[in-house]
């Protein structure tokens, strides 16, 4: 099918409509939406009504579901299911889902349930555009390196300000600690472009010390960010955003005054990233917690 598709920003974006995402979908229509995907990296459905289970439905679309969060409850009954909820923290840094384990999810769905009535939005940025504007040196340090990704660090408030409550949801987060290193350059495996698979669990280049690697991160990281890299999206009600976990970066901007905000995500199992040698999975290591949160 012609999806009826307009385009929200020149790198990364789009609203669909003309299709009911609460229907199933036959594989033309699917073929469409991957397609469209593919280009935009992030796709918006309005005017959706679906339940969980309906979310669930519509992610199968796209593959097998996983676990709604290596660490972090589910919803009851749900186990595909993750709750992201103002009251549980805010994931105000910039990241890719769940990099720090071997095959991160290959994309990710977010559905409006509770919304404050100011802020809230949730950023999306393209990692292929920001592989196309490094610089050649740039692009050629990119392409070779490799960095390890961890849960295991201090990402969400500075030390001091860490509350009983925000320390028990980090001891939550970490109560299986993982360490996995990935290329830095990732080669989309339908497209074949290239994006910077970094983040906020990105915390070391491999062969580099701690002081070089944030150097590095840093001044990859900035591309990511530019400005015109980024879908800036302001939440209605009855909203679903599927966009491309390989190829994006996202941040939930803390701007509401704590007020009730609650999405529901689902996302689709991945495969191991490959970088530019078709290389992938250098090392993997998880590490339970020998005590209890």
């Amino acid at each position: 099918m012609t999806l009826d598709l307009r385009k929200v920003t020149a790198h990364i974006g789009a609203h669909v409509f003309g299709v009911d995402i609460s229907k199933p979908l036959d594989g033309g229509t699917v073929a469409a939406l991957r397609e469209a995907l593919n280009v935009h990296k992030a796709l918006v459905f309005d005017d959706v009504h679906l339940d969980d289970e309906g979310q669930q439905a519509f992610a199968r679309h796209f593959g097998d579901l996983t676990t709604a969060h290596p660490t972090v409850p589910a919803v009851d009954g749900a186990p595909n299911v993750l709750p992201v909820d103002s009251e549980q923290g805010s994931a105000n840094h910039w990241h890719t889902d769940v990099t720090f384990v071997l095959n991160p999810p290959q994309a990710s769905t977010l559905r409006s349930l509770a919304l404050p009535p100011y802020g809230g939005e949730t950023l999306i940025a393209s990692s292929a555009a920001a592989y196309r504007q490094l610089p050649e040196p740039l692009r050629r340090l990119a392409d070779g390196l490799w960095a390890e990704h961890t849960n295991d660090y201090d990402y969400a408030v500075p030390a001091e300000d860490v509350d009983e409550e925000r320390a028990a949801q980090r001891a939550r987060f970490t109560s299986i600690k993982y360490r996995t290193a990935h290329p830095v350059v990732r080669v989309h495996p339908l497209t074949g472009e290239r994006g910077l698979f970094i983040g906020g669990f990105a915390q070391r280049i491999v062969g580099l010390s701690v002081g070089e690697s944030r150097t590095v991160l840093d001044l990859l990281q900035s591309y990511v960010t530019r400005p015109e890299n980024i879908l800036r999206h302001r939440w209605s009600p009855n909203q679903l955003v599927l966009f491309d976990n390989r190829i994006t970066q996202h941040y939930a901007v803390d701007n509401y005054d704590r007020r009730p905000r609650r999405l529901h995500r689902v996302t689709v199992a991945g495969d191991v990233p490959v970088g530019i040698d078709g290389g992938g999975a250098g090392r993997w290591r998880v590490t339970p917690r020998t005590t209890p949160p």
